[in-house]
């Protein structure tokens, strides 16, 4: 496998390198970012202990628990913050430090609890012929610069965050509201050896038993108003 990749010349191997590493920015920046506001809030819980007497080694399990239980609470209330629109003037100021923007669209992609136009779509598109399809993803339900189209990436396996842009009519899209980000990356990364059906854990359907793109963006709509 090794050699495979390395007869491409060093153009290509620098270039899965680097799709290596833009995959793995978002998850090494949250699990920093996680580690570090435990140990913070592990200094704080061991000091808490202190002030009513009790030694934090000796109770070590509790000490754990009580420190998670807190986490926890800070990451709520952190989510609770962050849709108002205080985190809005926040974001503003920050957008103007170089790479901020880039970092922020990159942990964007993987955050599969967005909604509305926000959210990562898994859909269905015409394939190579009449009654073939493809399965796609849509990080933005905006409208392309064609109108009506709107922009599918056709992801490649085993490498999931490359692949190729297409510009697709909405009557030809369907979307599969039972699938997310994350089992699309488990559907790609089986290289086809698990069904996007056992993933997600529903039956087969026909193709008209997926909704179209137009109903779901219709939902939303009525959802936001």
């Amino acid at each position: 496998m090794l050699k495979k990749y390395l007869s491409h010349g060093k153009d290509h191997v620098v270039t899965v390198i680097l799709k290596g590493l833009f995959w793995l920015a978002p998850i090494a920046a949250i699990t920093i970012i996680v580690i570090w506001i435990y140990e913070k809030i592990n200094q704080l819980t061991g000091s808490m202990f202190e002030l009513l007497g009790f030694e934090p080694e000796k109770f070590p399990f509790l000490w754990t628990i009580f420190g998670v239980v807190i986490m926890f609470l800070f990451a709520y209330i952190l989510g609770v913050f962050a849709e108002t629109k205080l985190v809005d003037i926040i974001q503003r100021v920050y957008s103007k430090i170089p790479g901020f923007s880039t970092i922020k669209e990159l942990v964007n992609i993987f955050n599969t609890s967005k909604s509305g136009e926000k959210k990562v779509l898994v859909v269905l598109i015409s394939g190579f012929s009449k009654d073939d399809y493809n399965i796609g993803l849509m990080y933005s339900t905006k409208e392309s610069v064609v109108k009506d189209h709107f922009t599918v990436v056709l992801s490649m396996t085993p490498i999931p965050n490359g692949g190729f842009m297409f510009e697709v009519h909405k009557d030809k899209i369907r979307v599969i509201e039972e699938a997310t980000f994350d089992s699309n990356l488990q559907y790609l990364l089986s290289m086809g050896v698990k069904s996007l059906a056992d993933i997600v854990n529903i039956e087969p359907k026909s193709i008209e038993e997926f909704k179209a793109l137009s109903e779901v963006l219709e939902e939303n709509k009525q959802k936001e108003q």
